[in-house]
């Protein structure tokens, strides 16, 4: 049952059968933009690697396993597919943060001029380039990167697409503002995101903090979709679109496009 909360759309959702970090690292009171709190005793650049070393680590040991669960609601995938796609033309630079093992970085591709697509576990970085080999694209690279830690440059990007992977971020504005840095004037910023917040309540308030008491559930961040778009417009983008996909029930996984002022 828990897994089954997570795997949706092929990209990461509300998962509650994994994880690494201790409880206390999820915070009940984690809404819409907290910050990483650093190790003791140790300055903030070394803590942020020793969470994308923890982050890196949980997600290679659950890659397999990720990259083999079926999409939950492929109705919806599709329809984010084919929206996605029309926002995209043959000249854009794009890239992608939290790719997980590139499936949709695959079927995005096609439609730009090239797509860097990046995830901070080169276990699923290593499955992307081999379903890549399988199906070569000039147009698409895989690489590992942290969203939560500078390295994808400035100004380098027409489009930066961000999906199901906000709530899983250490800091949620600061990953924002890397992904802004990385735009150019006038790009866009297309995310899909699981606003944990608006689940049953005993998930992201009972259910989560359990399972990662005993290692079974990573850091997730508790928002809904007015605290996700607030956080976006707090780094200066300007929010074009707000929508919802699913096809099965309610869906809390908001997609939201919006761009960088020229």
């Amino acid at each position: 049952m828990f897994l089954a909360i997570y795997r949706n759309s092929q990209w990461r959702y509300a998962w509650i059968s994994f994880g690494l970090c201790p409880l206390n690292d999820f915070c009940l009171h984690h809404m819409p933009s907290p910050a990483i709190v650093p190790l003791a005793d140790a300055p903030p650049l070394a803590g942020v690697r020793a969470t994308s070393v923890r982050k890196a680590l949980f997600w290679d040991r659950v890659a397999r396993k990720y990259a083999a669960d079926p999409i939950a609601d492929l109705a919806g995938y599709e329809t984010t597919l084919r929206r996605v796609q029309g926002l995209l033309s043959d000249k854009h630079e794009v890239l992608e943060i939290g790719c997980g093992t590139g499936s949709t970085a695959l079927r995005l591709a096609p439609f730009v001029r090239h797509l860097m697509a990046t995830d901070v576990s080169a276990a699923m970085i290593a499955i992307a380039r081999e379903k890549l080999a399988a199906q070569p694209m000039p147009q698409l690279d895989f690489a590992v990167a942290d969203a939560d830690a500078p390295g994808f440059g400035q100004s380098a990007y027409d489009v930066a697409l961000a999906f199901n992977l906000l709530h899983l971020v250490s800091d949620l504005d600061g990953t924002l503002a890397l992904a802004v840095k990385a735009l150019r004037p006038g790009g866009l910023f297309i995310s899909k995101t699981p606003c944990i917040a608006e689940m049953n309540p005993l998930i992201p308030y009972l259910a989560l903090p359990l399972m990662r008491a005993i290692g079974k559930a990573p850091h997730v961040l508790c928002f809904n979709g007015d605290g996700l778009q607030s956080a976006i417009t707090r780094q200066g983008l300007e929010i074009v679109s707000v929508e919802r996909h699913g096809t099965r029930g309610k869906d809390i996984r908001v997609f939201i496009v919006a761009r960088k002022p020229a």
